[in-house]
């Protein structure tokens, strides 16, 4: 529910026709829909949540840990994230408290609620307000963004006042609650791990460097914090870590996902060739992890 509705939806999407291309020898898609209103549908019918227990043997939950209780209360094996995990991935004020209690790093960060012109005056005030506000708590440069996924806004990286002032402008009129970041300059990478992957407890992939290359030491310390905060969060199955290595600061965390992004060329299907291996390798330890 909420305002990652929508993205719930496109990943789940993306889960189905990646099984059904790749793992259907071995598993039967049966899709799952909760609407707006609270209503359980399986292929389009609606259903009541109990009739799961003789319909399904598990569950890839894509609606971030709001449905778990649904399936422990009925011994569902499930795929997908607890409550808690849940709301610190999809607010980034509470992730960076989260983070600094573990004595980890993320970018000092401002969330903008949503513009309401009869409260908030015209546009352009109130843009000049926010943007003294945030300049007020860290300089720049900051990346400004939506603060829920989308792609029709896309990313601002602004280095003066008033490219800060034009992209909060940009992120009113998308009408979403707007995130600005402290952009931390240094290598950019991330890191998947998967449980019980390759007879390892938490497998982490090699990380990568979007600019330049990590050197065998950084890559060390990456993969170590990576499984540190897999471990740390209680991930059962799936975590993307989405960090920037400082020359002198450290790691910083920017992000994590519970998702696997399954599409052809994706960041995960890259860091599974360079070991090996197939993303279809992945889902299906995933899976077994879940129903075994």
């Amino acid at each position: 529910m909420g305002e990652h509705y929508d993205s719930s939806l496109f990943h789940g999407g993306n889960i189905i026709n990646f099984l059904k291309k790749n793992l259907t020898d071995k598993y039967k898609t049966i899709d799952i829909l909760v609407d707006k209103e609270g209503v359980w549908h399986i292929h389009g019918m609606p259903v009541l949540p109990h009739s799961l227990m003789h319909r399904v043997d598990a569950v890839w939950d894509t609606a971030g840990g709001t449905q778990s209780g649904v399936f422990k209360t009925m011994s569902i094996p499930h795929i997908g994230v607890s409550p808690f995990f849940s709301a610190l991935v999809k607010n980034k004020i509470l992730l960076r408290d989260y983070m600094k209690s573990l004595g980890v790093n993320m970018p000092k960060a401002i969330v903008l609620p949503l513009y309401q012109e009869d409260f908030d005056g015209p546009l352009d005030k109130y843009a000049i307000k926010k943007a003294k506000e945030v300049h007020a708590k860290f300089g720049a440069p900051w990346v400004v963004r939506s603060f829920t996924p989308d792609v029709s806004m896309g990313v601002h990286v602004a280095k003066t006042f008033g490219e800060l002032v034009s992209s909060i402008e940009d992120g009113v009129r998308h009408q979403k609650s707007i995130l600005v970041e402290e952009l931390i300059m240094g290598k950019v990478g991330s890191v998947h791990s998967v449980n019980g992957f390759r007879s390892e407890n938490i497998y982490a992939f090699p990380p990568t460097a979007s600019l330049g290359n990590f050197t065998v030491s950084e890559k060390e310390k990456i993969n170590n914090l990576a499984k540190s905060l897999h471990e740390h969060l209680d991930v059962k199955a799936y975590l993307k870590s989405d960090f920037v290595l400082h020359p002198s600061k450290g790691i910083y965390i920017l992000n994590f996902d519970f998702l696997p992004d399954l599409r052809e060329d994706s960041h995960l299907q890259n860091s599974c060739e360079s070991v090996g291996a197939k993303m279809n390798h992945v889902v299906e330890q995933m899976l077994e992890n879940v129903t075994r």
